[in-house]
């Protein structure tokens, strides 16, 4: 199959990034890829160096007018290259590749949308772009899935696809490993301590704030046994300003933003993604529990649906730090019993998050989506 790709974030776009990036790397080898993104994402800079791979630099624009502007462009495009399937995955895009592609007949291709975040869609330009230019949809997420049922892609096909991670690449590590990373990221200043962190990154809605809350609260003398680490952008100096006034200053971490984040988890006892919004299934938590390590999920979006409660992980209330503290109290008082649960973690992403079933369920998809469009063509 011939099939176009697109993504809109203009910088490191987070999970986009890393849902895309998998999918290229599955299926240049076998169809013919392109990619559209700005030259000054992630995306760009991590598969713009692949032979197999066709990349071609756009900045989106958001606002309609704007987007007009590129549409007999990108039409051309669509009618030179004659794709069999374009893959967007954000409004901006999808937006653009539908206005580009509504005239042009039989040659027209179809449009897979995957709906990557928990914003609601119920606009008047939603239900255009689903009635009008949508051929099938992915969700990433059964919570996502229930939501755009009530949404106008209601009358799309919808299909679930959880995110998959590749397990190999993100394994437990050795315990030179550990010690190693753990030297380089926390040094001895923190020897011996409860490593908790997260790479799900640093925006407000992400809460991780309320991590070094739950801490802050602990006991002087459980509280002097942990550190928190934070993989992603530094966050602003207002934030910077509260870590210090908790008292937490000399016991969190920022690592910055990171272009390979596995040696990073491999320093971790316990995960977190606390997001409060926004958020689907989170390809964070997935690396860190393929790398056996439990996480502390909100129960925002579909991210209570990567973990067992006590299990493999823990459930707390959206924007609860009194929760998370109180599963901290516990795990500082008897640190054995994590280790059942990384192994239970691990188990539970190599059985559940496997990249295989991530890439040929989305192929699939492409093949019915592909069908689809033949067949109404040839209506």
């Amino acid at each position: 199959m011939k099939i176009l790709i697109t993504n809109f974030h203009r910088g490191d776009g987070g999970g986009h990034t890393t849902y895309i990036t998998a999918l290229v790397m599955a299926f240049k080898e076998k169809h013919d890829i392109t990619v559209i993104a700005p030259k000054t994402s992630r995306l760009y800079q991590t598969l713009s160096v692949f032979s197999g791979v066709r990349f071609i630099a756009h900045d989106f624009k958001g606002a309609l007018l704007k987007t007009l502007g590129d549409v007999v462009s990108f039409r051309a495009l669509l009618r030179r290259e004659n794709f069999d399937v374009v893959h967007v995955n954000g409004s901006v895009d999808h937006r653009l590749c539908f206005l580009a592609a509504v005239t042009l007949g039989s040659r027209r291709p179809a449009i897979v949308f995957t709906k990557h975040n928990d914003k609601e869609m119920n606009s008047l330009g939603v239900w255009i772009r689903a009635r009008f230019g949508t051929t099938k949809v992915i969700c990433v997420c059964d919570n996502s899935k229930r939501k755009l049922g009530k949404s106008p892609f209601s009358q799309c096909d919808i299909t679930r696809i959880y995110n998959g991670v590749d397990v190999d690449r993100f394994s437990p590590p050795s315990a030179d490993e550990v010690e190693r990373n753990r030297a380089h990221w926390i040094g001895s200043t923190h020897s011996g301590k409860l490593v908790i962190g997260s790479n799900a990154g640093t925006a407000e809605y992400k809460r991780w704030m309320d991590m070094v809350e739950a801490v802050a609260m602990l006991p002087h003398n459980l509280r002097r046994q942990v550190v928190v680490m934070v993989a992603g952008l530094l966050p602003p100096k207002s934030d910077l300003a509260k870590v210090h006034q908790l008292g937490m200053g000399q016991n969190v971490v920022f690592t910055g933003l990171l272009q390979d984040v596995y040696p990073f988890i491999t320093t971790l006892d316990i995960g977190f993604v606390l997001s409060s919004g926004v958020e689907t299934i989170s390809f964070a938590c997935r690396e860190m529990m393929s790398t056996g390590v439990p996480v502390i999920v909100s129960n925002s979006g579909g991210l209570a649906e990567n973990v067992e409660h006590g299990v493999d992980g823990w459930i707390v209330p959206v924007k609860s730090p009194e929760a998370v503290s109180s599963i901290l109290k516990r795990v500082l008082m008897n640190r054995y019993s994590l280790i059942p649960m990384r192994l239970a973690a691990r188990h539970r992403a190599v059985s559940s998050f496997s990249l295989r079933d991530f890439v040929s369920n989305t192929e699939s998809v492409y093949l019915d989506a592909r069908n689809a469009a033949l067949n109404a063509a040839g209506n």
